[in-house]
């Protein structure tokens, strides 16, 4: 059976003819990723950004959606809380979803982990070692010991998320700041896993390791099944009988 993924990007940053991220992503990261993840023959793929109708999460979409990939940075306010009400309810019900980089100061995942998901951060064109501390992860699968990426932005602990249910990658930057890279958590009957790595002024997504990850991401958050709603059962009778 396919998994129907969707890849959500901002698109803001590669329509700035004076950002990196215009030369190196120039249909946008969403299309980067979608390329990557396309060559899955169970993927089926479609993207959506926030210019959008809708931020292109209509209700059709969001339940067409096993897994919702979410890149964004710069313009977290600009986006609709009645649509990130409808992305939780997705995610409490069991869509899968994977949050990017500056994902991490999104609507939809601070709203998920209840806290500020605040971090340390410098962008200085240095290298990271992602170690692979849970080999035997789904997550892991097909990947060594790490991976280097040349160039990232880097960041650093303190970062404020609850303890992550299974942590898969650390990051080590030149520097010398550590950062928890690969968090799995589950949030009602959803999965939801954030990855680290993506700056959009490096050519993160086009490193075969890092594509490796997001697919095996998105085998790891699909649900075996997604229900309409979530909500309280009232039982009239007893397993056991009642004296």
């Amino acid at each position: 059976m396919s998994i129907r993924v969707t890849i959500w990007n901002e698109f803001k940053h590669e329509l700035d003819e004076k950002h990196a991220a215009s030369k190196l992503y120039p249909e946008g990261i969403h299309q980067a990723i979608a390329k990557a993840l396309g060559t899955e023959v169970d993927f089926e793929i479609r993207t959506a950004t926030l210019d959008q109708p809708e931020h292109g999460l209509t209700d059709e979409v969001l339940n067409q959606t096993d897994v919702l990939i979410w890149w964004g940075h710069k313009v977290h306010h600009e986006v609709s809380d009645a649509i990130v009400d409808k992305v939780i309810n997705r995610v409490m019900c069991g869509m899968g979803f994977i949050a990017l980089h500056s994902a991490h100061f999104s609507k939809p995942f601070i709203r998920l982990m209840g806290t500020t998901c605040t971090l340390k951060y410098r962008d200085a064109n240095e290298n990271e070692r992602l170690w692979i501390i849970e080999p035997n992860h789904p997550i892991a699968k097909g990947l060594g010991e790490y991976i280097d990426i040349p160039c990232e932005e880097m960041y650093g602990e303190r970062f404020d998320i609850p303890t992550p249910e299974t942590l898969v990658m650390v990051g080590w930057f030149k520097g010398g700041e550590v950062f928890r890279s690969g968090c799995c958590y589950t949030r009602g009957l959803g999965k939801v896993f954030y990855f680290q790595p993506g700056h959009e002024a490096y050519p993160v997504y086009y490193q075969p390791e890092i594509q490796t990850v997001l697919k095996n991401a998105v085998r790891w958050a699909k649900a075996e099944r997604i229900v309409d709603e979530v909500e309280c059962v009232h039982v009239d009778k007893p397993l056991e009988q009642l004296v």
